[in-house]
């Protein structure tokens, strides 16, 4: 059977060998409902306290302000859609972005919708970031929610979440950042960065998929927004997850502890693809702010060829990337986040996203640069 050589970490990653190990026992044995009053129940409730303190101490929070999800979508929602109804009385403006995750932005065009809401869908430069002047210009005095992504999932830019949230700060807003991409592969302090809430999940970080979290500050006012039993201080219906509750608090403490080493060997395996590509295959465009960038995201437009026949070709060469697009009935559609910073249509459907992880080598990377060079040729 052919090697498969994979290099699309953020879609989703495997799970971690000790998330696993940390899972198995409330998998088999330790099954029981979290919510029971009998033994079993309570070491399951023990267990997801004990991820809760590890995922606070990661992000320098308090466990009470950490709600177990079932993934970044969920997270997204409940946060947006929860702040957004709570704070109705106060106003009903919303400010994000266009380059935002499908989870935020169709969130919002739900709010417009449907409940009224005004939301602002901020422009980015031709690097992926926001301009700070364009943002404070947005503010109204009925703006009652920010949402802006740490680290975007296409290109991989990282916004200045700092000064995002100061500004916020300033004009008594709440900052949202959906952090999906940025989890496991970026340092992040909540309170420091002065962020009022914040969305994971766990399959970007080597946990296992169906779990996520929302970090909510005490001070936000929101609403649950999916109505059911008392899990989760009343703010999240439904019963745990306990092995996948489990295993997410593994791979935050693991992420946490290993991430330097971690992001140096990503860094390292991104440039030197860039090198290799730049060096080997002509008629490219880097696609993002090559300085303020996740550590193993490389996204390239590859001119005169087709992205979907791209993926294809690679796949039967044991290949698996992205072109960062959505496809539909056979069409290759361009990219939101590509067209934002000012790719025209025709080359963003040539996109190829890369992200490396821990499993990727030097040896893959000379591979993929080839089996890219032969593809592209043969394409063109």
């Amino acid at each position: 059977m052919q090697r498969i050589r994979y290099f699309d970490h953020s879609a989703t990653t495997a799970i971690e060998p000790r998330v696993l190990n940390e899972m198995m026992p409330y998998l088999t044995e330790s099954f029981g409902n979290a919510s029971s009053v009998y033994s079993i129940g309570k070491f399951n409730k023990e267990a997801i306290q004990i991820s809760r303190n590890r995922i606070a101490g990661a992000l320098r929070c308090k466990p009470e302000e950490i709600y177990f999800t079932s993934g970044g979508t969920e997270s997204d929602n409940l946060v947006i859609k929860g702040i957004a109804i709570a704070n109705r009385k106060y106003g009903n403006h919303i400010i994000t972005t266009k380059i935002e995750h499908p989870a935020v932005l169709n969130t919002c065009h739900f709010l417009e919708k449907y409940m009224g809401f005004r939301v602002t869908y901020l422009n980015v430069d031709s690097k992926g970031r926001i301009d700070l002047k364009e943002l404070e210009r947005a503010i109204s005095r009925n703006t009652i929610l920010i949402s802006i992504m740490f680290a975007n999932n296409e290109i991989g830019v990282i916004q200045d979440i700092e000064a995002i949230s100061k500004i916020a700060k300033r004009y008594g807003i709440y900052f949202h950042t959906d952090a999906v991409q940025a989890i496991g592969s970026l340092d992040v302090d909540v309170k420091r960065l002065g962020i009022s809430a914040l969305s994971a999940s766990g399959h970007k970080f080597y946990g296992p998929k169906g779990v996520g979290f929302a970090y909510i500050a005490e001070n936000v006012n929101f609403v649950r927004i999916q109505d059911g039993g008392h899990q989760e201080k009343d703010k999240r219906a439904g019963t745990e997850n306990v092995a996948g509750i489990v295993g997410i608090g593994k791979a935050m403490e693991i992420a946490q502890n290993e991430m330097g080493d971690y992001t140096k060997k990503l860094r390292i395996l991104r440039d030197y693809y860039f090198d290799k590509v730049e060096k080997n295959i002509p008629f490219i465009r880097i696609n993002g702010d090559l300085e303020n960038r996740l550590p193993g995201n490389a996204n390239i437009c590859f001119k005169g060829v087709d992205g979907s026949q791209m993926l294809q070709e690679l796949d039967k060469r044991g290949i698996c990337a992205s072109s960062g697009s959505a496809c539909s009935a056979g069409l290759l559609n361009p990219s939101h986040v590509l067209l934002a910073i000012g790719v025209p249509a025709s080359i963003a459907r040539s996109s190829l996203r890369v992200t490396f992880g821990r499993e990727n080598s030097m040896e893959d990377v000379d591979y993929l640069v080839q089996s890219l060079g032969e593809v592209v040729n043969q394409l063109r």
